[in-house]
């Protein structure tokens, strides 16, 4: 082989060689500057709809994006995620023409079991116990149980709260507002659904714990339902995911 081929050989080995570093260190580059997700801290003092797009924090790593009704879905799926421990208060309310009631709820959150003590209209007291796909209930006073198969919404319902992670399935038309703002004390993101049949329902999701923490429907412009929530940390050690026997579900 004369030394014009071995000039050319090792200029293609050269420049193979810097094109794979340039590659490598150039897709890792890439990645550490792509910007994660930050939703606003609890410490805003005013509230407001919409955060600033495209502002960088001061670390640099992170990227402030807007909650629209285009992004609100992508916030909710990939930086939105539910407490595992904690106690709440529901109040539940249910309007018609000419009437109202007001249901108190209690709710406790721990080890994947889901305890939820609601007074019903009558008076009773209804309990239930959720794990996974089993659903217990009973009323208070009773040592008396059954369970049923539960879906994955059992949670929610036990609660007679709307899941809001429903909103990851709609189509974004029917999303027509979403924003940031302060409920009470709560740092949310709110988002508002419009449906074909009239419903129009609000959530406002607080973006420390992932918790639903108020909701609304309206029906062809009339307030329907309503539910506010306190909620503490963690869940309380003397809380009961026991059946009302004394026993321990299977």
């Amino acid at each position: 082989m004369d030394s014009k081929n071995r000039l050319l050989i090792a200029v293609a080995v050269t420049v193979l060689i810097v094109g794979a570093m340039l590659t490598s260190f150039g897709r890792s580059l890439f990645i550490l500057r792509t910007p994660a997700v930050e939703l606003p801290s609890g410490s805003s003092s005013s509230p407001q709809e919409e955060t600033p797009s495209g502002s960088p924090s001061g670390s640099g790593s992170y990227q402030t994006v807007a909650v629209t009704p285009q992004t609100v879905q992508a916030i909710i799926e990939y930086t939105l995620h539910r407490a595992e421990s904690y106690y709440r208060e529901l109040t539940i309310e249910s309007f018609w023409e000419g009437g109202r009631s007001s249901l108190p709820v209690q709710v406790w959150v721990d080890g994947g079991w889901t305890h939820t003590r609601q007074v019903l209209s009558s008076g009773a007291v209804r309990h239930s116990l959720v794990k996974e796909d089993t659903l217990y209930y009973w009323y208070e006073g009773s040592s008396q149980w059954l369970s049923i198969p539960a879906s994955s919404y059992a949670q929610d319902l036990s609660q007679r709260i709307p899941t809001y992670e429903t909103v990851l399935d709609l189509d974004v038309d029917d999303i027509t507002s979403a924003g940031y703002e302060l409920h009470g004390d709560f740092p949310c993101i709110y988002v508002e659904v419009s449906h074909d049949t009239g419903l129009l329902a609000r959530y406002w999701v607080d973006v420390d714990s992932g918790l639903l923490v108020a909701a609304e429907e309206e029906e062809n412009g009339q307030l329907t339902y309503r539910m506010t929530a306190s909620v503490l940390f963690p869940c309380p050690d003397d809380a009961s995911f026991s059946l009302p026997d004394g026993s321990d579900p299977k």
